[in-house]
């Protein structure tokens, strides 16, 4: 029998055994088991037991609801236990009390679906989170709330946040999904990184979040609460880690808390703009063998999969794609090594489990970048050691009990029995892979493209004209990205500029984001802000003609703001507008007479969907036509791939397919490298039918439809890149009777290459032992270069699903002192479906 203790009842439980025989009698048939966690300053306590938290943040709302079985299965086989997601207040109450808790925002069936894959849930609550998702959480319509400031000392804002607080707490009580009901929920989260706004707000900032936390810990949930970013969490708020390297950086507030890490950054989210950026798996592991390594016992990936900003969800000029770096990437596909070396390390932290949970800990420093810490249990024979190089360049060997362990750059070396290293977090034993895009033949058939001119508006049209400008927040209200503005004015023969080499020229100040502007229905140029900088100004040369002339602006947001203090008082649009080069001079529009029309009217129409196709005037498709609608059909692609649109023959608008929004794409803007951020765009199978899907793009600047390619997409070449200097894989140890025991003899690495399910190995596209250079799908030989490699790996690899290969320079014939071998073997292989084994 087994008796699970809660600290609370303790007491109770330790008079109930002392009863005697009865009660044993008792207890032998009836097990008392405590539900729910709590904590200590060791560790979270689930279900009366200590347990380490390998999570990793999915969020629903950035994933089709078809697609989270298979992204929570993929996540339990890297080896997390957990999985954390924010709470998405403007997705669930996108009006005052109208909420939403169905199909893709079906919070409660996500939840429960960790809970199937025997995964524990952080319920990331905020309601404010940032998160790079549109105004931070924060639906629009509090921003129109009488006398709301964000986020601070606020009755109204307090209000309207406790209410959907405990809305979302009731969803998920009704379902039984806390902890203390026997669910998931081990964990909840109120506010989101205050400690970046406290100081705008001083006083009234702490009030709020002492505030924030008296109100979660009365909700009826059960769970510890934790805040993230929060130097005083009060009370029995636990505060947590947010950043890359919490190991180093994050200062524990209180003995009786635990060490929590809510986002470890597994690479980095970008903007339109951006240029590329990764983190690799070594430097992510490294960092999480860091935390455990200093009593942390609680980690959060941050992305674990970032999936999509669809339709208009991402925040001020974020990428439709959010962290594709992830160790699931957009499309869900594993990336590795990344998913599988931090598998890798999981396993290896587990070994290490009874250690770090309730071993007593020393640390001993060797020199200035060099490190051990060890958790012991002497009586119990248990010796848990972790070897430090936090040097970025050099290696160097340490002495830890008689022996010595070489130590790569920024590494760390796991010894779950003081003596054995098992893993180290630079020498990577996990497959690489690299992804493909491949053009779907039959959607290049009937690749027919119809267009639809968005009329381009004059001030005499307009619903809504003022003397001046007005802000482009306040109006669109985040029912739209678009807001024309129009306005009109008269010139005389002798206002034009007599010298031919003058023009005219069209200025604008602009609060944000982007602006396309329009001189007598003429697209003349775009100006646009940046992520850091969002106003801009707008300067273009333009004809005029004597009389009237017209101007038309189609200003847009790309997301409302995230982050940072008082953001209800954020502003976008035409500020001031003036014409520069007339003879009489300077000509100020800014109180001209401005029209307003918000949204475009093919959104008001609704032409992006089949059913009101007629409403539009469609023609055949010309190419570079600015704020047009195209449309096509195209059937669906074959086989269970992914499906992406590339859409580098495009420059700014919205796509479209079968009526449901794919989201913003942005072409044109290039980062500091030549290229645009995002260029390639996922649409997932299930918004697509077998015949006659409807794909229609709205395109601000001008483009060619007929460019764009309907491609699937597969991570089928597979690699692997392995030393013969590594460990052996980490499950190549299991803990038995709480010593380590090897499960197989041969303690050498191995190479193993594995094609995704019902794929198999039909070509072997690169091998070398010695000391092969790049990465997987651009490997090349070095100087050490061993032929026999290829017919070797071939004859073990080919046809099969899986196959093991050894790491020895014996095996493929190399000179183990060819100067510079580094012992290292790397194949890169392609996998094909077992009924196309015949095709190369």
């Amino acid at each position: 029998m087994r008796v699970l203790v809660h600290h609370k009842v303790a007491c109770l439980v330790a008079a109930l055994l002392s009863i005697g025989s009865l009660v044993s009698r008792v207890l032998a048939t009836e097990e008392l088991v405590t539900s729910g966690c709590t904590y200590d300053g060791r560790s979270l306590i689930i279900n009366g037991k200590r347990e380490l938290v390998f999570s990793g943040s999915i969020h629903y709302t950035r994933s089709q609801p078809d697609m989270w079985p298979d992204l929570l299965q993929k996540s339990r086989e890297g080896g997390l236990n957990a999985i954390s997601t924010y709470v998405f207040w403007n997705a669930h109450e996108p009006e005052p009390g109208k909420f939403e808790f169905t199909g893709q925002y079906d919070l409660a069936k996500f939840v429960q679906l960790a809970k199937d894959n025997g995964m524990y849930v952080i319920l990331r609550i905020g309601p404010f989170i940032q998160a790079e998702w549109n105004h931070g959480g924060l639906p629009y319509w509090l921003r129109e709330v009488p006398d709301m400031t964000f986020r601070t000392n606020n009755e109204p804002f307090k209000h309207h946040m406790e209410k959907f607080v405990k809305k979302v707490v009731d969803e998920l009580n009704k379902n039984k999904l806390f902890a203390s009901q026997g669910g998931p929920i081990i964990l909840t989260q109120i506010e989101n990184e205050y400690n970046n706004v406290a100081e705008a707000f001083k006083e009234e900032g702490t009030k709020y979040i002492q505030w924030a936390a008296s109100m979660a810990l009365n909700l009826s949930t059960g769970v510890p609460v934790i805040m993230c970013k929060q130097k005083e969490a009060p009370g029995s708020v636990i505060p947590t880690c947010n950043g890359r390297n919490c190991g180093d950086t994050f200062v524990p507030s209180h003995p009786s808390k635990p060490i929590l890490w809510t986002e470890n950054w597994t690479a980095q989210y970008r903007v339109f703009g951006d240029p590329p950026s990764q983190r690799s798996a070594e430097d992510l592991a490294f960092s999480v063998a860091r935390f455990f390594s200093r009593g942390g016992t609680m980690i959060n990936y941050y992305m674990y999969h970032g999936g999509t900003n669809y339709g208009r969800t991402g925040a001020a000029f974020v990428t439709t794609r959010y962290y594709d770096e992830a160790p699931l990437d957009e499309y869900g596909l594993y990336k590795e090594p990344k998913w599988g070396h931090l598998r890798d390390l999981h396993h290896a932290l587990r070994l290490c489990r009874k250690g770090l949970l309730w071993g007593t800990t020393s640390v001993q420093n060797i020199g200035k970048d060099f490190e051990i810490r060890v958790y012991e249990k002497p009586d119990e024979n248990l010796c848990v050691a972790f070897l430090a190089n936090s040097n970025p360049k050099i290696e160097g060997t340490v002495k830890f009990r008689g022996t010595n362990y070489f130590m790569p750059r920024h590494s760390v070396s796991i010894l779950p029995d003081c003596k054995t290293v098992v893993y180290n977090t630079q020498r990577v034993n996990a497959q690489h892979n690299a992804r493909t895009f491949i053009v779907a033949k039959q959607t290049q058939q009937n690749n027919e493209w119809m267009m639809n001119q968005e009329p381009v508006p004059r001030y005499r049209e307009a619903s809504m004209k003022t003397q001046e400008p007005l802000e482009l927040f306040n109006m669109t209200k985040d029912k739209s990205d678009y807001m024309w503005y129009s306005t009109s004015f008269k010139i005389e023969d002798d206002d034009l500029p007599i010298r031919h080499d003058i023009r005219p020229v069209l200025q604008v100040s602009n609060l944000g984001h982007v602006m396309h502007a329009f001189v007598n229905g003429q697209y003349i140029g775009t100006g646009r802000g940046t992520k850091i900088e969002k106003s801009f100004v707008f300067q273009h040369p333009m004809e005029l003609k004597t009389g009237l002339n017209h101007i038309s602006l189609l200003n847009m947001m790309v997301g409302l703001p995230d982050s940072g203090a008082y953001m209800e008082r954020r502003m976008a649009g035409v500020h001031t507008a003036a014409i520069q080069g007339l003879n009489t001079g300077t000509l100020d529009l800014t109180t001209n007479g401005w029209g307003h029309e918000v949204g475009l009217a093919g959104e008001y129409l609704k032409i992006y969907e089949e059913q009101e196709i007629s409403k539009a005037r469609w023609l055949p498709a010309k190419k570079d036509m600015p704020v047009t609608w195209y449309r096509r059909y195209f059937d669906e692609p074959d086989g269970t791939d992914p499906v992406a649109l590339d859409m580098s023959s495009m420059g700014k608008g919205f796509i479209y397919v079968n009526g449901k929004a794919l989201g913003r794409y942005w072409v044109s803007y290039l980062s500091p490298l030549g290229k645009p951020s995002q260029s390639v765009y996922h649409m997932p199978r299930s918004f697509l039918k077998p015949k006659n899907n409807f794909l229609v793009v709205f395109e601000e600047q001008g483009g060619n439809p007929k460019d764009i390619l309907i491609m699937t997409v597969k991570r089928d070449n597979i690699c692997t890149f392995v030393s013969e200097l590594n460990p052996a894989h980490s499950k190549t140890w299991s803990r038995q009777d709480g010593q380590i025991k090897t499960v197989r003899d041969d303690l050498k690495p191995a190479a193993k290459l594995t094609c995704p399910d019902k794929k198999i190995i039909n070509k072997i596209v690169f091998a070398s032992f010695g000391n092969p250079l790049g990465m997987c799908g651009n490997f090349t030989a070095g100087t050490c270069h061993t032929p026999q490699a290829i017919p070797l790996v071939e004859k073990l690899c080919m046809g099969k699903q899986s196959c093991t290969l050894p790491v020895t320079g014996k095996d493929y014939g190399a000179d183990v002192n060819c100067p510079g071998t580094t012992a290292t073997l790397a194949i890169q292989a392609k996998c094909v479906r077992s009924k196309d084994k015949g095709n190369k």
